[in-house]
């Protein structure tokens, strides 16, 4: 979907003087090419204005000449709530209608699964009753989908990945920006999700699709029943999650972290290779890795049970 950047900032109620380009989408900052919007809403993000390749940044005033000569200010005090009503431009359409797939060998599909259109199954895979596999669907081969799994547009399923009964992949995250007037608009959540291979998620989990980008969970990852994994996370090869887990959007972890039932980390954080937060942890802060951590906020397991000594010894004398 191509637009107009003249036709979009109209919708907007945004002033624009300049070559009208077309515009294919939103990202980064970072991420985003000349053919893409952006937008600069939070001061620590300000070394990236002068190096993005953005065509378009909705940006306030005061930083406007900041940006690139290339790069055309969108100059308003309200940038998320602009990039919000922005990416419904970009919105995948919904539809109810689907084609056959295009079907590898050996596979096993229930008569009763629903698909979208443009979707792909490698050898031996295998899909169950109830399933919902929507349009651009990529699945490769000797992946099972038990009953009633959903897949959302443009998700992809490595090789020999499980997925059990309930879970749904590729749901859109949280995210809402907010008017001057207390109005919650959404972000309409434009990415998608990669899995990996060799990865097993477990009953009624959640991943989210990112915003714009991918949200990741990498090869050899192992997921417990009950957990929401938030937009545009990124989950590390082999990472062991047990239930109820957590996580909110942009959590990155690297390899071979474990997380106890009932640990949750806030979003935009950083969690170390070979780290281990344990169950009903809180992890409020980026982490060291190759390191065990406990409580709330979680910090190092040895710390949290000298502290809990001494409460329970501070508990002790004034009985």
């Amino acid at each position: 979907m191509t637009y107009k950047l003249s036709q979009i900032l109209k919708e907007l109620n945004i002033d624009f003087h300049g070559n009208d380009i077309d515009i294919d989408g939103i990202h980064t900052l970072s991420e985003a090419t000349s053919s893409q919007l952006s937008f600069f809403t939070d001061s620590k993000y300000i070394s990236e204005l002068s190096s993005t390749h953005a065509a378009a940044v909705f940006i306030d005033e005061k930083y406007a000449k900041l940006l690139p000569a290339s790069t055309i200010a969108l100059v308003t005090d309200e940038a998320y709530l602009k990039l919000a009503l922005a990416s419904k431009f970009f919105a995948h359409k919904i539809t109810t209608k689907g084609t056959p797939p295009n079907v590898g060998e050996g596979c096993d599909i229930d008569k009763l699964v629903h698909f979208g259109d443009n979707v792909t199954l490698g050898n031996n895979v295998t899909v169950m009753s109830g399933c919902y596999i929507g349009d651009n669907v990529k699945i490769a081969s000797h992946t099972l989908l038990f009953p009633n799994v959903t897949l959302y547009h443009d998700t992809k399923l490595g090789e020999r990945c499980i997925i059990h009964a309930g879970t749904v992949i590729g749901c859109d995250g949280y995210g809402f920006a907010h008017t001057k007037q207390g109005e919650h608009v959404k972000i309409y959540q434009n990415g998608n999700v990669l899995i990996e291979d060799d990865v097993e998620i477990g009953a009624n989990c959640t991943v989210d699709r990112a915003v714009f980008g991918t949200t990741y969970i990498r090869k050899g990852s192992k997921l417990d029943n009950l957990i929401q994994i938030g937009h545009n996370c990124d989950i590390g090869e082999h990472t062991l999650l047990a239930a109820q887990v957590g996580l909110a959007g942009s959590t990155i972890m690297d390899r071979n972290v474990v997380m106890g039932g009932q640990s949750a980390s806030a979003g935009h954080l950083h969690i170390g290779a070979f780290s281990v937060i344990a169950g009903k942890g809180g992890v409020t802060k980026s982490l060291e890795g190759g390191k065990t951590y406990a409580g709330f906020p979680a910090i190092e397991h040895r710390t949290w049970l000298k502290m809990q000594a001494k409460i329970a010894g501070l508990l002790k004398r004034k009985k």
